[in-house]
């Protein structure tokens, strides 16, 4: 079966209601708590640069241009929260993953404007409890 009609078979799945029920989103607290239990982890889809300038020390950076490359660095078994500095990778890369068999791919709600509140010690702390 051709790329063109795993794609498309996927994305005929996609009605309404999914996208209403933001099941293709996770909040950052929510994926924060996940990580800390080993459940999760953050797909870094931005550019080398990028990272350079703002790493994520426990993220998967892979940049999207390389994610056919390197899908099998990424757990199948974990949520994968896509991630980038706009959201318009993290949606790309989220579609691919989803077509190609990562049922618990998600897109990182807010992008850095939600992480970066969430990684603030007070919500850290959280994490623990």
């Amino acid at each position: 079966m051709s790329q063109d009609d795993l794609f498309s078979r996927w994305i005929r799945t996609l009605d309404f209601v999914h996208w209403c029920d933001g099941k293709h989103l996770i909040d950052a607290a929510s994926f924060l708590k996940m990580q800390a239990r080993g459940e999760a982890i953050l797909l870094d889809v931005r550019d080398t640069v990028e990272a350079q300038f703002a790493a994520f020390p426990k993220a998967l950076h892979i940049p999207i241009e390389t994610l056919p490359d390197r899908l099998d660095e990424i757990p199948a078994d974990k949520v994968v929260a896509t991630f980038c500095s706009g959201g318009d990778r993290a949606a790309v890369a989220y579609a691919y993953l989803q077509a190609k068999g990562f049922e618990k791919a998600r897109i990182l709600k807010g992008g850095y404007a939600a992480l970066m509140p969430a990684l603030m010690p007070g919500h850290l702390k959280n994490l623990k409890e």
